[in-house]
């Protein structure tokens, strides 16, 4: 080879290999990077209640007991203007909703956006969202089922978010959801967050500390592929589901392991499993075992029964936040490092 080819070669060799090796290190450089907290809400501060996904038909009350809750601990509530119109199945058109979302997220006088309810429906306004604003002037998303998509995208986004109860949550008298509401109260104004979970023998146990991640297990399927769903590496993920065939639980379990969603996972942090529905051929074993069949070729620990999902007992978590989870068979112990 003449020094000239030579010269040749080493030249495109530097030129593939400068191309190849930066967007690996800024993904790992993602990956690893710290996600930004919101500031913690103080008495005087303003939360905003918007509903990004299903219709809220006959449900001012349980809105009017939010914006009363929050007043009580001292907060200003506003509710989206859109919060209440009606767009067939959903809470407005996909503009309405947007905009009201995109409104709390960039007014600098809101330091809270809490879901008025779930159902179907953020996943039509995700593409429409501007981060930018909220980016420099971070504030804290708060919601569960449907809001999975939003905890995803705010996650990717680098900011951290808060699993908790939604306004449609609140009753009359607000009778077994004593626990519900604490955990929320402590969680927006930083209280240190701390579960003793009641133990299984179907926990697999060990001890880690990693950040924690996930939500409805449907809506983190229907994620996968998609700039929306979420990166599991190094995390904890929790999930949670309600009315759900144990085969169709098992379909999205397998689904997510065959897309790589477990392989440097860190845990496994299971909440309510509601209303499970009956097929006519039966699956033949518990909830529990069918996750820990799907999930058998792993050796990170898995925590049953923690208090989080679509039942009166909903306990706030803060997903992007470093958890201590230690798991055992008679009892299971989550800390968050706030």
């Amino acid at each position: 080879m003449s020094k000239i080819s030579l010269i040749l070669v080493l030249c495109f060799s530097v030129l593939f290999l400068g191309t190849d090796t930066a967007p690996q290190e800024e993904i790992a450089k993602q990956k690893t990077q710290k996600l930004i907290q919101p500031p913690y809400l103080k008495a005087g501060d303003t939360v905003a209640i918007v509903a990004p996904s299903g219709i809220l038909k006959n449900r001012q009350a349980e809105v009017q007991r939010a914006v009363k809750l929050l007043k009580s601990w001292g907060l200003h509530a506003i509710v989206g203007k859109h919060v209440f119109s009606q767009g067939n199945h959903f809470a407005g058109t996909d503009a309405e909703r947007c905009e009201d979302f995109q409104s709390a997220m960039d007014n600098p006088s809101v330091s809270a956006i809490w879901a008025a309810r779930g159902g179907y429906g953020t996943v039509r306004i995700l593409d429409k969202l501007d981060y930018t604003q909220i980016k420099k002037d971070p504030k804290w998303l708060i919601g569960y089922s449907d809001i999975t998509a939003l905890h995803n995208d705010f996650h990717n986004e680098g900011l951290e978010t808060m699993h908790a109860m939604m306004c449609t949550s609140l009753t009359a008298d607000n009778k077994g959801l004593e626990e519900t509401i604490a955990t929320f109260k402590k969680a927006i104004f930083g209280e240190p967050l701390s579960y003793a979970l009641k133990g299984s023998s179907y926990n697999k146990i060990g001890a880690i500390n990693a950040p924690i991640v996930g939500g409805n297990l449907t809506i983190l399927h229907t994620m996968l592929g998609s700039k929306s769903s979420v990166d599991t590496a190094g995390k904890i993920l929790f999930i949670e589901e309600i009315g759900e065939y144990k085969y169709h639980v098992d379909r999205m379990l397998q689904s997510l392991k065959r897309a790589g969603y477990f392989d440097n996972c860190a845990g496994v942090l299971v909440g309510d499993m509601s209303k499970m529905r009956r097929n006519t051929t039966s699956w033949g074993s518990s909830t529990e075992q069918l996750i820990l069949d799907a999930l058998a070729e792993y050796d990170f620990p898995i925590a049953f029964n923690m208090p989080a999902g679509h039942e009166d007992d909903n306990r706030a978590m803060i997903f992007g936040e470093d958890v201590e989870l230690v798991v055992g068979k008679d009892q299971s112990t989550l800390k968050f490092s706030k």
